[in-house]
């Protein structure tokens, strides 16, 4: 069968940087930090007092009180994203075949802080079971899922990913399928992730995954620097409207780009630990290429996975050159969770966007926080280190990983009519 071209119509963010999508990339060009002291929980016992908390945030400016009390944070950030991707899409609510739009959002651990703060409250009590009857609702990944459909009356396909940090790009990869097989004329994808706090931070640090670098949190994520101690934990959204071509067309919308192709593969080799060769991620770019008919000298930049630790790092940068060859050279490769930190199943999501806005606006956005070279990563490469650079981006290309050595890759190109 023909497969169906998919377009990207709108986008929305919420996230350490910015609150809305242009805020968002303005934060990225600029170079600015997300991190900062904790505000959400007493840091005072724990190994990393910071993360990349969004900032300004108060659910009622977005929607009822009620309503926000019903949901856990993870919920509402899918819900303000969701909201500004609509809008930024421009479809007609009166007017689409509901029926046959779809949501497909990804989330690694879902309302983490509802269940905590639940079973905190029970085991503050005297056994009586008092939990909220919205506990289990707001505690469950594919409950965002679930209630934007809700909200909007779209009767497509519905589900959530979990593939750890993978779990956006896994969503995105599956909107994108549905629609070119024809099961679907529009899907609202995308990822959120709400986990500032206790068991989060606590599970993370004890686990040697997350920097300790509290004297000064805001240089603390540098992925390829020498002196990587881990990652900084994010938190937010992204969303994104993905469309059949010919649909799109058809209502004169406005095109960001053209999602052309995708890659899934598995490292199987451990359960946090990246293959030290990067065979799973060499598998996965080699299938995003193949996907997309393309080869690797069509790729412009890469926002990498890049988390600022000292083995992940390594890996990808020595997967891409196996990929890549002598054009890995020319590549423009970029880390921008330098700057937001990483937002485990929400990644994936504001990465995609943020390689949309760079082929928007010609602009490779930087990783920040690079001081001291690494010996062990190669000089040559163009890892457009602390000041963004421009470049006209005709194809970009997303990674995620994550834990269970789950890889997810997506690469999107310049809309051509």
């Amino acid at each position: 069968m023909q497969l169906k071209r998919v377009v990207v119509t709108g986008l929305g963010a919420l996230t350490p940087i910015g609150n809305t999508v242009s805020e968002y990339w303005n934060g990225l060009a600029n170079g600015v930090s997300g991190a900062d002291i904790i505000t959400q929980f007493d840091n005072t016992k724990f190994k990393t007092k910071f993360a990349c908390e969004v900032k300004n945030f108060n659910p009622e400016n977005y929607m009822d009180k009620k309503e926000a009390r019903k949901v856990d944070r993870f919920t509402q950030f899918a819900f303000v994203t969701c909201a500004e991707a609509i809008k930024d899409s421009g479809l007609d609510l009166e007017k689409i075949e509901k029926s046959r739009v779809g949501v497909i959002w990804g989330s690694g651990i879902g309302g983490l802080t509802s269940f905590f703060s639940e079973s905190m409250e029970y085991a503050r009590g005297d056994g009586t079971p008092r939990f909220s009857p919205f506990f289990i609702t707001k505690m469950i990944a594919d409950i965002a899922s679930g209630l934007i459909s809700i909200k909007y009356g779209f009767g497509g396909p519905n589900f959530t990913t979990v593939s750890a940090c993978a779990s956006s790009n896994n969503a995105l990869i599956d909107a994108f399928n549905l629609i070119r097989l024809g099961k679907a004329n529009v899907i609202v994808t995308g990822g959120s992730e709400a986990c500032v706090n206790e068991p989060a931070m606590g599970g993370f640090s004890n686990m040697k995954a997350l920097s300790e670098r509290n004297d000064d949190p805001k240089t603390a994520s540098r992925p390829f620097d020498k002196d990587r101690d881990g990652f900084v934990l994010g938190e937010g959204s992204g969303a994104l409207i993905l469309e059949d071509y010919d649909h799109a067309m058809a209502r004169g919308a406005k095109i960001y780009c053209e999602v052309a192709g995708a890659g899934l593969s598995a490292d199987a080799y451990h359960m946090t630990a990246p293959h030290p060769e990067g065979l799973g991620v060499i598998n996965v770019l080699n299938e995003a290429l193949k996907d997309a008919e393309m080869v690797p000298t069509d790729i412009d930049y890469i926002n990498v996975h890049g988390t600022s630790t000292p083995l992940g790092d390594v890996a990808e940068l020595k997967a891409i050159k196996s990929v890549f060859g002598e054009h890995a050279y020319k590549l423009n490769i970029s880390s921008t969770k330098s700057m937001t930190g990483h937002l485990l199943g929400g990644a994936g999501a504001i990465e995609a966007i943020a390689a949309i806005m760079a082929m928007q606006h010609s602009l490779v956005p930087p990783t920040i926080n690079h001081f001291t070279d690494d010996e062990a990563i190669d000089p040559k490469l163009n890892l457009t280190f602390n000041t963004a650079q421009k470049r006209t981006i005709n194809a970009a290309l997303s990674n995620t990983f994550g834990f269970g050595g789950h890889n997810a890759s997506v690469i999107f190109k310049r809309f051509e009519g």
